[in-house]
């Protein structure tokens, strides 16, 4: 889980993790104890198998996995693991980018982060960073939307690309505000690449603020 961490590749923990659901309407509590490893261990995702494909607690499988992670995440013990995890950034414009976005939300409390992102990239390094803002991945390739959403705190919405500069910052603020994350008066964070559309040319990094215009086109 860590190498893959180090490598910017999302890792998901699976295979029957409350294998005894599949009969019974609670887990063991080792059960418990290996998914909350999982989150603790900043896994991008957990998954269950046969519990909810074919088991008779299905509902109940998905909500107990869904708690243990809501309560790992909860703790103080979870986060200084996560931010001792934390790597120096490579010596690339993108990693470059990506940390000083991270810092950027760490130094002024931020809680959205809207990334542009055509293959992908640019969302993978920003999840690398275990920021407690959310990433928005705004892309317009389907087909990468649908690999980001198992990558650790991003939420990905499919869109055309933005025109210009300003089209980026408009419509980054309205989706933030469409999907539940910003609300007027809030400032986000913006990482994109120039020229749009340009796979792994993450190269600029805008604070924006969420004003009537974006609330009213959400």
């Amino acid at each position: 889980t860590r190498a893959a961490r180090r490598a910017g590749k999302p890792v998901v923990v699976a295979t029957q993790m409350l294998e005894s659901m599949i009969t019974a309407p609670v887990p063991t509590r080792a059960e418990v104890s290996d998914v909350a490893t999982a989150v603790y261990e900043g896994a991008d995702a957990v998954m269950l198998s046969a519990e909810s494909a074919s088991g008779q607690f299905p509902l109940e499988a998905v909500a107990t996995m869904s708690r243990i992670a809501e309560e790992v995440e909860r703790d103080d013990i979870y986060w200084s693991i996560i931010t001792a995890q934390r790597n120096e950034p490579e010596a690339t414009g993108s990693d470059a980018i990506a940390a000083a976005a991270h810092q950027i939300t760490d130094t002024l409390g931020l809680k959205t982060l809207c990334a542009w992102t055509y293959s992908g990239a640019t969302a993978f390094r920003l999840a690398r960073e275990r920021s407690n803002a959310t990433v928005v991945a705004l892309t317009p390739r389907r087909d990468t939307a649908r690999r980001l959403a198992l990558v650790w705190g991003v939420h990905p919405v499919v869109t055309k690309d933005a025109s210009d500069i300003d089209d980026m910052a408009s419509r980054a603020a309205k989706f933030a505000v469409r999907e539940g994350f910003a609300v007027k008066g809030d400032r986000i964070i913006i990482v994109a690449g120039m020229p749009f559309g340009t796979p792994g040319a993450t190269n600029m990094v805008r604070i924006a603020f969420v004003t009537d215009e974006h609330v009213a086109k959400a």
